[in-house]
């Protein structure tokens, strides 16, 4: 149990604030909270098993509440939906195995990869070039963000956002479609966890503990937030955001794994 008082609260309150702001960012955005969070716990020192496996703990409640109000919005698009959530289940428990015996050796160029994608959105929506169209690419999306998300410890967003804005979807449906799905990828995920790791063997110290309820409290304090911010924005104006944090957060992981 965690005193939450005096000092307690003192020590949660970074982690609060990177919750909240990560999931107002991902909410509106329909990436980042992954990302953000696992670069954190990392930077901490925790494996990236343990790193990822938390993220996704905290991710099964504030994309659950994210998905309700991107719904109560009406930012979901239900054909898309049906035909991403299940490839993105079975690509997440695919990830999950592989990060637990195998590590994440490919996350460098997929961070290349998608740092490219952002200047290109960042373009796309600065010259206001978006030309809305259903996208044709879904399975194969669906099954690789999956994957590259519980390998990663986050990526269902930068994948599988990124490619559908570039195959010219709505961003605002694409936005809480996404988010939506991702409550039942992180729920798979983190199920997927618990079997491979072992539930006796899936213990916190003090410091992991605290990270992971900061970030939890932060995150579903901004998760009804998401829905009403990605409704009001205009299409290019989405579409400039996303490419600015998609670009912003890929460099950042780059220079991580070089220096």
């Amino acid at each position: 149990m965690f005193d939450l008082t005096g000092t307690a609260i003192v020590e949660l309150l970074p982690f609060i604030l990177i919750g909240f702001a990560a999931q107002l960012v991902d909410g509106a955005l329909g990436m980042a909270f992954g990302v953000i969070s696992n670069t954190l716990l990392l930077s901490l020192g925790i494996p990236p098993h343990f790193a990822s496996a938390s993220v996704h703990t905290v991710e099964v409640f504030t994309t659950g509440v994210s998905g309700i109000s991107h719904t109560l919005h009406r930012n979901v698009d239900w054909w898309l939906f049906i035909r991403i959530v299940a490839p993105g289940m079975i690509g997440g428990i695919l990830g999950a195995y592989v990060i637990v015996w195998a590590g994440e050796s490919a996350r460098p160029v997929v961070l290349i990869y998608l740092a490219g994608i952002g200047l290109y959105l960042l373009w796309k929506g600065a010259r206001h070039r978006h030309q809305e169209r259903r996208p044709r690419v879904i399975v194969p999306l669906g099954l690789a963000g999956g994957f590259l998300d519980a390998s990663g410890g986050g990526g269902w967003g930068p994948i599988v956002t990124s490619n559908l804005l570039i195959q010219g979807a709505n961003p605002r449906k694409v936005i809480g479609t996404v988010n939506t799905a991702e409550f039942f990828l992180t729920l798979t995920i983190s199920g997927t966890f618990l079997v491979a790791i072992g539930v006796s063997q899936f213990t916190w110290s003090s410091e992991i503990g605290r990270a992971t309820l900061g970030l939890l409290i932060g995150g579903i304090a901004a998760a009804p937030l998401g829905g009403y911010i990605a409704k009001r924005v205009p299409a290019d104006g989405l579409l400039v955001m996303v490419g600015i944090v998609l670009t912003l957060t890929s460099a950042y992981g780059i220079w991580r794994a070089l220096s």
